[in-house]
């Protein structure tokens, strides 16, 4: 496997330019990524046509194959999500729903594709339910066969009822952004661990 590198896939349903709230937030973690030497690229999912199915190329037009070979060609992959009725974006489960068919798939030694990579997990919103998407996207990160370090993930939210968003409050900054940078280092280092002694293939 390359060295190690970082893809961010932000699942905001805003497509570029338009200023999202979970890429800001998210940066703080690439940033913290960055400054001990692991480069980052973030796409956001809203850019790509993404359609529904769980193959790794739903034909022609389909634009997930592209995030595919980014996603093989990364040793740690963040997902980031902002939060709408509680729950994961459309489009978080979307690449989730099309990640499930790595589940199928193995690396030269027999391993699903998935193992000996790190994931971490980024969420923005401005009302409660954090934690749950927050262990929606590990639970299926886990299972696809990613590695998950404890407190992985930053998150923000203003509490409960409408209200700012991310980039229009100060309130929270300062716990989130810390938390995304102990998240970086979490991460960078079991990415580190598992370059040096990766898991082995099952035997038998």
């Amino acid at each position: 496997m390359a060295a190690i590198t970082t893809l961010v896939i932000n699942c905001t349903l805003k497509a570029s330019p338009a200023t999202s709230n979970t890429e800001a937030l998210a940066r703080n973690l690439t940033e913290a990524l960055e400054a001990q030497g692991i480069p980052c690229e973030m796409l956001r999912a809203a850019d790509y046509h993404i359609p529904p199915g769980v193959s790794s190329d739903e034909g022609e037009g389909d634009q997930w194959p592209d995030i595919r070979q980014k996603i093989l060609h990364s040793r740690i992959l963040i997902l980031a999500s902002p939060t709408w009725l509680g729950r994961p974006s459309s489009l978080a489960q979307r690449v989730l729903e099309r990640m499930d068919a790595m589940l199928a798939e193995t690396d030269d030694a027999g391993r699903p594709v998935a193992y000996n990579r790190v994931a971490g997990v980024v969420v923005t919103g401005n009302e409660d339910g954090a934690h749950h998407v927050i262990s929606e996207l590990s639970g299926a990160l886990i299972d696809i066969g990613y590695t998950m370090p404890g407190q992985c993930w930053t998150y923000w939210n203003r509490g409960p009822g409408p209200g700012d968003d991310y980039l229009s409050s100060d309130a929270g900054h300062e716990w989130s952004e810390r938390t995304a940078r102990q998240a970086a280092h979490n991460i960078a280092g079991v990415a580190r661990a598992l370059e040096s002694t990766p898991i082995p293939p099952a035997s038998g």
